[in-house]
């Protein structure tokens, strides 16, 4: 059982138009004005869409659990897209990572 929860803790989101292949949970990156797109290998993110198109929620601030490919480690880490959905070690970007499961392949990072 699970101890400590940081689910939904400081959690900000905002709506944006959506490209099309953006679904719920996913990590997505802005392709134009307003609006937002999957991501690449290796691309920053600017969020986790919270539902899908043509107009979706993305969480751009707060504590989300995303999935995750490869080890991360905990603390401040630079964490990137990993072209299929989630993140991945790697890139310019420090995110707080808190939580990760490599049995469930997630991790739990602050935006």
């Amino acid at each position: 059982m699970k101890q400590v929860s940081f689910d939904d803790i400081h959690s900000v989101a905002a709506t944006f138009a959506a490209q099309e292949g953006v679904v719920s949970g996913q990590v997505v990156k802005i392709t134009a004005n307003g609006q937002v797109g999957p991501c690449s290998d290796n691309d920053a993110f600017c969020g986790v869409a919270l539902s899908g198109a043509p107009f979706v929620g993305v969480q751009v601030k707060g504590f989300v659990t995303v999935k995750a490919t490869g080890s991360i480690a905990l603390g401040y880490t630079k964490v990137c897209a990993n072209g299929q959905g989630g993140v991945k070690a790697g890139g310019s970007r420090e995110y707080l990572v808190v939580e990760t499961d490599s049995t469930a392949g997630t991790a739990v990072l602050y935006l």
